[in-house]
C-alpha cells in the first residue's frame, strides 16, 4: 500500500503545480487584494511630507470617506493619474497621499534629503495637478507594509469608520472610477 501511495506523490505534486500556475497565468493582476480588505486601517503615526512638525494618525482620518493613494514622483503611472485625481478632488472626493519613497532604504544606511524630496514633490504637483488634502510620508514603509502595498500607484477606499472597502492596484482613470470606485462610494453615502 505504501508503494502505491509513493507512486501517486509525483502526480499530486504535478496537479498542485498546475493549479498554482493556472491561477497565476489567468488571474487579473489588478485584482490583487490586500488582506486588510474589510478591516480597519492599521494604527500608525507618521509625519506630514511637507511639515515634519505635523504628525498624522489613523484616528485623524476618521469621520469622512477618503481615498488613500500610494504614489511617488519616481512613478510615471502615478504622475499620469494626478490630473484625473485632481478632477476628482475638485468634485469633492477627499484624497490623502501616502508618499512611497522608493530610493531610500534604511536597512542599507542610505542618506536621505527631505528638502530635495519636498522640492521635487512641489514641482511635480504644481505641474501635473495636486489632488491631495495632504501627504503622509512613510519613509520606512511601515504603513505600506501593513497595508500590503506592492508598489505604486495603489489606492484604497476607506469609509468614515476607517474600514478599508476597496483596494486597487494601478492608476485611477475614468473607466476604473466608473466601474469600481463610484459604485462603492455611492453605497457608502447615507
Amino acid at each position: 500500500m505504501n508503494k502505491k501511495f509513493l507512486g501517486l506523490v509525483p502526480l499530486l505534486i504535478f496537479v498542485l503545480l498546475c493549479v498554482f500556475l493556472y491561477q497565476g497565468l489567468f488571474g487579473n493582476p489588478r485584482e490583487l487584494q490586500t488582506g486588510r480588505l474589510g478591516h480597519t486601517m492599521p494604527a500608525f503615526e507618521l509625519p506630514d511630507l511637507m511639515d515634519e512638525q505635523k504628525r498624522w494618525t489613523d484616528k485623524d482620518l476618521l469621520g469622512e470617506v477618503y481615498l488613500l493613494n500610494v504614489w511617488g514622483t519616481w512613478c510615471p503611472t502615478c504622475i499620469a493619474e494626478l490630473g484625473y485625481l485632481t478632477e476628482l478632488r475638485e468634485q469633492g472626493v477627499r484624497i490623502i497621499g501616502l508618499y512611497y519613497e522608493q530610493a531610500y532604504d534604511p536597512d542599507f544606511g542610505d542618506q536621505f534629503d527631505i528638502n530635495y524630496l519636498r522640492a521635487d514633490v512641489q514641482q511635480m504637483l504644481s505641474r501635473a495637478g495636486d489632488p491631495y488634502q495632504f501627504n503622509i510620508l512613510d519613509l520606512e514603509r511601515t504603513l505600506a507594509l501593513d497595508l500590503g502595498v506592492s508598489g505604486a500607484p495603489e489606492t484604497f477606499l476607506v469609509d468614515k469608520n476607517g474600514k478599508i472597502i476597496l483596494h486597487h492596484t494601478g492608476d485611477i482613470n475614468p473607466r476604473v472610477w466608473r466601474s469600481k470606485f463610484a459604485p462603492a462610494i455611492q453605497e457608502l453615502q447615507p
